[in-house]
């Protein structure tokens, strides 16, 4: 089973937490509780999300997550992620930072090296590239990884509501497509610089989010 990691030992440095993890695994129900959590700390958050926030975001999210057209390959999916976050980070994420507000923010660049890089191979030094030019030194200091077998994230979101899943041509991808991305996010919490704090999320929402709580009390300290 795969259990919380290195929660004793976090650091709140720039106030950036990411939820991350595949299809499913409830990080957005999780950022959610860590917002609710905030407010009644009278700590003050922003809740942001990828691909969709800001004003460019707005534009590209129908063309990230809808249907894949003719044109669309890896490399042009890679791009219009880039160009998403570039955006992001710029309208959203960095002035929210500069305000002293925490920024709770479902899915960053990790997203881009586990459904681009593991889940379509892409070139990982690409994707390096390109992330690297759209975040402009902005990383989080804490990631929170939802870990879950795919199959049972997959079924999850076939129970959401219309109105709660929205287009995600992704969700339409094969199970080998998902475990190597789920493969992928597991490699990323392995070696990754920033602080990746892993999460069962194959449990009980309220033994999830009892988890979730707990990692935070730890950040805010």
């Amino acid at each position: 089973m795969i259990v919380e990691k290195n929660s004793s030992e976090i650091k709140r440095e720039n106030g950036f937490i990411v939820f991350e993890g595949v299809n499913g695994c409830g990080k957005s129900t999780a950022r959610k509780t860590a917002a609710r959590l905030l407010a009644e700390m009278n700590i003050s958050a922003v809740e942001t999300f990828e691909p969709g926030s800001g004003t460019l975001g707005g534009i590209l999210r129908p063309l990230i997550l809808g249907e894949k057209a003719a044109w669309r390959s890896p490399i042009a999916e890679l791009l219009l992620f880039g160009a998403d976050r570039a955006g992001h980070v710029t309208e959203v994420i960095k002035p929210a930072l500069e305000e002293n507000h925490i920024v709770l923010c479902d899915r960053y660049y990790y997203s881009t090296v586990a459904f681009q890089g593991y889940g379509r191979g892409v070139d990982l030094s690409l994707i390096k590239t390109v992330n690297d030019s759209a975040v402009a030194g902005v990383v989080p200091d804490l990631v929170l990884l939802f870990d879950l077998d795919p199959l049972i994230g997959l079924k999850r979101t076939l129970r959401r509501a219309p109105s709660e899943s929205g287009d995600d041509s992704f969700e339409k991808e094969d199970l080998a497509f998902h475990n190597r991305i789920r493969s992928g996010y597991l490699e990323l919490a392995r070696t990754a610089l920033e602080r990746f704090v892993i999460i069962d999320a194959s449990r009980e929402l309220q033994v999830v989010e009892d988890a979730v709580i707990k990692v935070l009390e730890h950040y805010l300290r």
